[in-house]
């Protein structure tokens, strides 16, 4: 669970309230309602034996973590935090990331991904700013660039997701995409949307990373604090 669940079980542990909860994040387990819920469905199965393994950026075997569920998976956890966790002193106004490029980056549903990770170290009204390919579009299927295009604006989408009783496919990446856009401006480079495309999906389109930077930096009038993120969400960031 959720990969071999029913699509009500998969939106009943994606709903509206655990995806608002403040721990339902990068990096956090317990108190993590998604994760708690899912580990519960995992106890109630009667776990016998747990194999995980950690992969390099090169989808090399860098560790293997087999045992009991609880302590193989709480020591996966410690490894991956001291790999692939990096710990920032402060936020910064700008992060510039991407989708971790072919195949992660098929479309634009997936690249939130990248964005997510970019809004755990941005500052409160900064700018995010992803290239992402998005060869698969939107995409067309599901119901994600519907729930998008449906909204006239990121209050709208979200109170229509928060409403009772609202519940349909993929509205949980919507959600998350519309929290980070309420926290900073997020701009798409991306070579297969059209600006329409972008800006129907509540996103700013970028025609030049190197010139929205400048444009941003002219408009703040001082300097700013640039992060870079190659590798997206395979590199998970956090506030010390």
């Amino acid at each position: 669970m959720p990969g071999l669940a029913l699509l009500e079980t998969v939106q009943n542990n994606h709903s509206v309230h655990n995806i608002d909860h403040p721990r339902a994040t990068w990096g956090i387990t317990k108190g993590n309602p998604l994760w708690e819920e899912i580990q519960e469905a995992a106890q109630m199965v009667g776990v016998t034996f747990l194999m995980n393994v950690t992969l390099n950026r090169k989808k090399e075997i860098t560790g293997v973590f087999a045992g009991n569920l609880n302590s193989a998976h709480t020591q996966g956890c410690k490894f991956v935090r001291s790999g692939s966790m990096v710990g920032v002193k402060k936020p910064f106004d700008i992060v510039i990331t991407s989708n971790s490029g072919y195949p992660l980056d098929l479309n634009l549903y997936q690249a939130v991904k990248g964005m997510s990770a970019a809004a755990q170290i941005v500052r409160e009204g900064g700018s995010i700013i992803i290239a992402t390919d998005c060869w698969d579009g939107i995409p067309e299927h599901g119901e994600y660039g519907k729930l998008l295009s449906e909204s006239n604006s990121l209050d709208d989408l979200l109170a229509r997701i928060r409403s009772p009783g609202f519940q349909c496919q993929d509205m949980w990446q919507a959600q998350i995409q519309a929290l980070i856009c309420k926290k900073a401006d997020v701009y798409v480079y991306s070579k297969n949307l059209t600006e329409k495309q972008i800006r129907d999906a509540l996103l700013q389109p970028c025609e030049s990373i190197e010139k929205t930077v400048s444009r941003l930096i002219q408009r703040q009038g001082r300097k700013l604090n640039i992060c870079v993120i190659p590798e997206g969400p395979q590199t998970i960031p956090y506030i010390k």
